[in-house]
């Protein structure tokens, strides 16, 4: 079971999994939530790593906003 703060952080990816785009504002509020208590744990830490995955591999994009 996810923590409350990795749920935040997937429904957030997974928003952006679902448009094929990563805005630099959503970005920063993906980083910011996963550093909101001062600790990335493990679960997070699996989220992020799955969304540069993605970013690096093309199927989400970054864009402006």
């Amino acid at each position: 079971m996810l923590s409350k703060e990795a749920a935040k952080l997937k429904e957030m990816i997974d928003r952006a999994i679902e448009d094929h785009e990563l805005t630099t504002i959503e970005y920063e509020k993906i980083l910011m939530l996963a550093n909101a208590d001062m600790k990335i744990d493990a679960q997070e830490r699996q989220l992020l790593a799955q969304l540069h995955e993605l970013l690096n591999s093309g199927a989400v994009k970054r864009v402006p906003g």
